[in-house]
C-alpha cells in the first residue's frame, strides 16, 4: 500500500501535536515565554446572568493555573479593577477591553477582541 492510502480523510478526535502528541503542544513552547494558545486568545465582554452589570472575559489561555493567577494579578493592577478566574476564563469588572488587549499584546500574548 501506498502512504497515500493511509492517510486520514476525517476523524473526530481533536488534532494532537506530532512531536509531543498532546493536543496542545508543549515541544514547541520557549524557556521564559508563554505556550501556544490551544485555540485563538479572545477579550469579550459579557453580561448574561450578572443583572445587567458587564464583565470582561478572556478565553482561549492555555497556561497553567499558577500561569493564569499570576496574569489575573498583573492584569487587575494595571486595569485598576477586581476580577477572577473561573474554569480557566479570566473575568474582570467593567468595560476593559481595549486595555486587556494593549496590555496582553505588551506581554507577547495575540489576542481579538470578541463581540460588539
Amino acid at each position: 500500500m501506498s502512504q497515500d492510502a493511509c492517510k486520514t480523510v476525517y476523524s473526530t478526535e481533536k488534532p494532537v501535536c506530532r512531536k509531543c502528541g498532546r493536543p496542545t503542544c508543549v515541544c514547541s513552547a520557549k524557556p521564559g515565554k508563554p505556550a501556544a494558545a490551544a485555540g485563538p486568545v479572545r477579550v469579550g465582554r459579557e453580561t448574561k446572568g450578572r443583572k445587567g452589570a458587564g464583565v470582561t472575559v478572556v478565553t482561549g489561555l492555555s497556561m497553567s493555573e499558577t500561569q493564569l493567577r499570576d496574569l489575573l494579578s498583573a492584569c487587575k493592577k494595571r486595569l485598576g479593577c477586581g476580577g477572577t478566574m473561573r474554569d480557566g476564563v479570566l473575568e474582570f469588572q467593567g468595560e476593559h477591553r481595549d486595555a486587556l488587549l494593549a496590555h496582553l499584546a505588551g506581554l507577547g500574548i495575540a489576542a481579538k477582541k470578541s463581540g460588539s
